[in-house]
């Protein structure tokens, strides 16, 4: 197996819960730069995932990060799994609930009929814990100081919604979206049609473009994968960092 990380490698990963993306990123940077003995390893992810959310990430080492938009603008699958009838500020589990709905109107055939409301092209309003940006802040920083948050709409494209099982008060779907989705957003977008509320409970990013889970690495596997390496690429790096002291 042979491994170039300076000219550009692509690995797939599936990202851990309570990890943020760019946790994966540094604990994969620190494990290269010690194994090849190299000072600098430069990785970027293709697409963020949020802490409580596990999957896909794309992770592109030295010149291959010149492909990092190319992958964040390929199709997103995601199967999430919403609570009905309660709400967060967050729309997940990162806050705690703030409101209570009604559920006992919402049927099989009513979910089945409002998720098909949320496919072609729509406008989704971001949550206001999220990374978007407003007068150079994010906005999940000002929302955490108790900052009122307002965020404009944006264009996107839902592909497919399936709903996958019906177990009130939780349902899970699986989603087909491009590019600017936030899955928890949709959430709150189908409690308020279903006239209830709802929040995630769990997601996971099943596919991006054609790279599923079953492509992908755990962080445990970074070592095993280093350690198949051959012997000459750690021994390349260690001359390397010494001609450059």
């Amino acid at each position: 197996m042979q491994k170039n990380f300076q000219e550009g490698e692509i690995l797939y990963f599936d990202k851990p819960l309570h990890w943020t993306s760019f946790d994966l990123v540094n604990k994969v940077r620190y494990k290269i730069s010690r194994f090849l003995k190299q000072k600098k390893i430069k990785i970027g992810h293709a697409g963020t995932l949020d802490p409580l959310a596990t999957g896909v990430l794309i992770l592109c080492t030295g010149k291959a990060t010149r492909r990092i938009e190319e992958f964040q603008y390929q199709t997103k699958e995601y199967v999430a799994t919403l609570k009905l009838g309660e709400t967060t500020p967050s729309f997940d589990l990162e806050t705690e609930i703030d409101g209570s709905y009604p559920t006992a109107h919402i049927t099989k055939d009513s979910v089945e009929k409002i998720l098909q409301q949320f496919t072609g092209s729509i406008e989704q309003i971001p949550p206001v814990y999220s990374a978007c940006k407003i007068n150079g802040d994010r906005a999940y920083e000002l929302a955490r100081k108790g900052i009122d948050v307002e965020l404009k709409p944006k264009l996107l494209v839902i592909d497919e919604i399936e709903l996958l099982s019906y177990e009130m008060p939780e349902i899970t779907i699986r989603v087909v979206c491009s590019k600017g989705t936030y899955i928890r957003a949709l959430a709150r977008d189908i409690g308020e049609a279903l006239k209830s509320g709802a929040h995630l409970t769990g997601l996971c990013r099943t596919r991006i473009g054609n790279i599923t889970l079953k492509d992908c690495m755990k962080v445990e596997d970074i070592d095993p994968l280093l350690e198949s390496l051959p012997v000459e690429k750690s021994k390349a790096g260690a001359q390397e960092m010494q001609e450059k002291e």
